[in-house]
């Protein structure tokens, strides 16, 4: 017999399902601790590469591995018992070809046991979405600033203003035709997002992309104020716990340095104390 569960977790269709719907809650989670809050309460646990700057101190999401997503692809898998695992496909892993993309894919699921992926392009990626969705990988796209190309886009800018919202559209559809079940805008001008969301039959998660997109997301980092190297104008702070991190450790150590921690009560008596009632022989 086969173990079965009372919460059925969320799957590609699902998220497909809910175009035009209640807003999808998506978060990054890279943990398992942080995926079981992350569950709670969201649609999608996203394993972003941006793991890569918030948890290894990595410049940008261009150096993080293969290997790194599976590492917290697993870790993430197993604290999600309702919300959609999906897992980044990091730079250098998909680009060069359909059938690349497909064995890197591939291992990503089989590895970790998320049940999606998410890359990064928009036309020139199309081919690959399509070759990926036909032999059973489903994908969330991305367009408009896709951090992977930030050395050939010049930064993280808006991307879609004037003459560029047409490709930003076309990108938008094109990954749509090729099978992606969603797609992430980021950092795309509220309007230019408020119509591709009116002329797409699946979800458009923003980021950076204003509230007439079909769901949000942000890096739980960012939105918890753990990372706090650079702010982007997106990200609203609802927690500052790294402030709240720094100031319990500077207590706990001036209570190590000044002998006040541990007090009697963390340690433990040479001999154990006799039970409450108990006769002495």
């Amino acid at each position: 017999m086969s173990a079965t569960s009372a919460v059925r977790p969320v799957l590609p269709p699902d998220i497909r399902a809910r175009k035009g719907g209640a807003p999808l809650v998506v978060l990054t989670a890279y943990s398992t601790p942080m995926a079981r809050i992350v569950d709670a309460h969201c649609d999608v646990a996203l394993v972003g590469d941006s793991v890569g700057m918030v948890i290894h101190g990595l410049p940008s999401t261009l150096g993080v591995t293969m290997e790194m997503m599976i590492l917290h692809g697993r870790a993430v898998v197993r604290g999600c018992q309702k919300a959609m695992p999906v897992i980044d496909m990091p730079f250098g892993s998909y680009e060069e070809s359909p059938q690349q993309a497909f064995r890197n894919a591939s291992r990503l699921m089989a590895e970790t046991g998320a049940p999606a992926v998410k890359l990064e392009g928009g036309q020139h990626m199309a081919e690959t979405i399509a070759f990926l969705t036909a032999r059973g990988v489903p994908v969330m796209a991305h367009v408009g600033l896709t951090p992977q190309a930030v050395n050939t886009l010049g930064g993280y800018k808006v991307v879609g203003r004037a003459e560029e919202a047409a490709k930003v559209m076309a990108d938008a559809e094109a990954v749509q035709a090729a099978g992606a079940f969603a797609v992430v805008l980021e950092k795309v001008p509220e309007g230019l997002a408020a119509r591709i969301t009116q002329a797409l039959t699946i979800p458009t998660i923003g980021i950076g992309a204003g509230v007439r997109c079909d769901g949000q997301v942000l890096v739980v980092d960012d939105m918890l104020g753990l990372f706090t190297d650079f702010r982007p104008k997106f990200v609203k702070r609802y927690a500052e716990l790294g402030r709240d991190a720094d100031a319990a450790i500077a207590t706990y150590a001036a209570e190590v340095r000044d002998r006040s921690f541990p007090a009697p009560e963390h340690g433990f008596p040479d001999e154990v104390p006799a039970k409450a009632g108990a006769v002495k022989k």
